[in-house]
């Protein structure tokens, strides 16, 4: 599942976060969505920008959580080929709380020791390139429901790869211009069918619902 935020001119970004094209609205879907989740699943340039930090949830979502037979908080798990993001960031600050590292079999082997202090470690893929269909079938380990928040890259490999079945997507009512990455870049060109199930409005700002076709 994707959950995605654009302008009505495309962009994913202002200043290099999405932050400023959200609302109040947008931000209850955002939570929701995430408290759903078992996985909430990001590339790290993506981690690295938002400043991602161990995920929260209510007591109220924790409960429903607990009664859906899902762990009290979903986890995030972090894609990178390369390993290049800093382990200082409050995302791996919290030992009760380990995030998923996604990377490749042939990682470097001391950054990737490293990594096992602060973080659990799924190997899929290599010289470089995270196979995600393997890593998705690893994740579900810790669930069925894998939110991915991007960026971009990561989006446009599981489209391409055809392993998205669900896109949440918010238009903000703005124009952002600049050059802002797309929803979705990379991966194979495809045409992949969807279906609308919801479609809601606040303030101007879509919030619709698609399903993939199968």
């Amino acid at each position: 599942m994707l959950n995605v935020i654009a302008s009505v001119d495309g962009s994913t970004v202002v200043d290099g976060v999405s932050g400023p094209l959200g609302t109040p609205a947008d931000k209850l879907v955002f939570s929701a969505l995430r408290a759903s989740a078992d996985v909430i699943l990001a590339g790290s340039a993506t981690v690295t920008a938002e400043n991602y930090r161990p995920p929260r949830t209510s007591a109220v979502q924790q409960e429903l959580r607990t009664a859906r037979g899902q762990r009290h908080k979903p986890r995030i798990a972090v894609v990178s080929g390369s390993l290049r993001f800093s382990l200082d960031a409050e995302l791996f600050s919290e030992p009760a709380e380990r995030p998923i590292v996604v990377t490749t079999t042939d990682a470097d082997p001391r950054r990737l020791a490293a990594v096992r202090e602060r973080a659990d470690v799924v190997t899929a893929g290599n010289a470089g390139t995270v196979d995600l269909r393997r890593a998705l079938a690893e994740l579900r380990a810790e669930g069925s429901l894998v939110l991915c928040e991007g960026g971009s890259a990561l989006n446009g490999y599981l489209v391409g790869d055809d392993l998205v079945d669900e896109v949440n997507l918010s238009v903000a009512a703005v124009l952002a211009g600049g050059n802002g990455p797309r929803l979705a870049a990379g991966g194979a060109d495809v045409l992949h069918g969807l279906s609308l199930a919801h479609l809601w409005e606040s303030d101007g700002m879509l919030m619709a619902r698609y399903v993939t076709d199968r």
